[in-house]
């Protein structure tokens, strides 16, 4: 009975995996009859999976949709990976989702294995987020590296990996890691880089063969108020990618501003009906998207790089509907 119960569990991995699976293909990687296939496929839908099922020489299964979700199948990365995806949902500060994403974020931590969670509140404890960044999370980044570094900055213990600047180089590099930042689309990692003797901000995704060496270390102090600050003062700097400062006056009371984006702007009330907004951001689009979500009128502030690429939208919304 545990062998078809594991069977069983494989047999949903897959159809989870591939769209549609040739039913030899299916029976092959189960290690399985045909026969013994169609049985497996009949547990399932047993258990309320809707499996379909094309007949002929070309016939195999595949997954449709259901009336309700059923539970999923996910190895350790995928699971980690999921729980990343929802943190970052849960700090969009966009209706609706913001609050679901915490729900789910909260079902699958859980139910996950005492080694999982203990990766994943790793990630958790060694991440600095300082507000608004300018966009969606970086799918770059490999999660299984993410959790990694979490975790040696968790243990303050020194690790290795191999590194690739902006301009190409690629370096071996020997640190100690304080903290994870997630600043807009990057994940950085804020540590004291052992060669060169002086604290370093990485970028996650241009770091590969993350390695612990086991060796503990006492944190240093860091030049910065907080990590968070000191990867912007990096980030700002003259060979790091452009960062917007964005000031907006908006004619909507602040309070009702705040709910809707103060997770990533400076919101200072002007009088009963109107409010400054303050936003840092390295992208254009998203600082756009906010300020249009509110639903309210509003004159930029000394931001001629947002007035041009509004400028742009105006023209390209307005013959669209010309």
């Amino acid at each position: 009975m545990a062998n078809t119960s594991a069977r069983t569990l494989r047999l949903l991995s897959l159809l989870q995996t591939h769209r549609y699976w040739p039913g030899e293909d299916l029976a092959r990687r189960l290690e399985v009859s045909i026969r013994t296939l169609r049985r497996d496929v009949d547990r399932l839908r047993e258990l309320g999976y809707p499996v379909n099922a094309s007949r002929g020489v070309d016939g195999g299964y595949q997954l449709a949709p259901g009336a309700a979700l059923p539970p999923l199948v996910l190895d350790d990365e995928e699971a980690v990976a999921l729980v990343i995806g929802l943190r970052a949902a849960a700090q969009s500060g966009l209706a609706g989702v913001a609050e679901s994403s915490v729900r789910a974020q909260a079902k699958v931590i859980q139910v996950m294995p005492p080694k999982l969670r203990r990766r994943v509140e790793a990630l958790r404890a060694m991440t600095v987020s300082p507000g608004w960044g300018g966009g969606a999370p970086d799918l770059g980044t490999d999660p299984d590296a993410l959790v990694k570094v979490a975790q040696a900055c968790r243990d303050a213990e020194r690790m290795e990996f191999d590194y690739t600047a902006a301009d190409g180089a690629r370096t071996r590099r020997h640190v100690e890691p304080l903290r994870l930042v997630s600043l807009g689309r990057r994940w950085y990692l804020v540590a004291y880089d052992l060669g060169r003797n002086d604290w370093r901000s990485f970028r996650v995704d241009r770091l590969t063969e993350p390695a612990r060496t086991g060796a503990r270390f006492r944190p240093r102090a860091l030049p910065a108020e907080n990590a968070g600050e000191f990867v912007r003062q990096r980030v700002r700097g003259p060979q790091q990618q452009t960062v917007h400062e964005i000031q907006a006056l908006v004619r909507a009371p602040a309070e009702a501003v705040r709910r809707k984006i103060g997770r990533w702007a400076e919101v200072a009330a002007r009088g009963e009906d109107s409010c400054l907004v303050r936003m840092t951001a390295d992208a254009l689009e998203w600082p756009a998207m906010a300020l249009g979500s509110l639903d309210a009128e509003f004159t930029l502030v000394d931001s001629p790089e947002l007035r041009d690429y509004l400028t742009t939208w105006a023209g390209r919304f307005g013959r669209a509907v010309a």
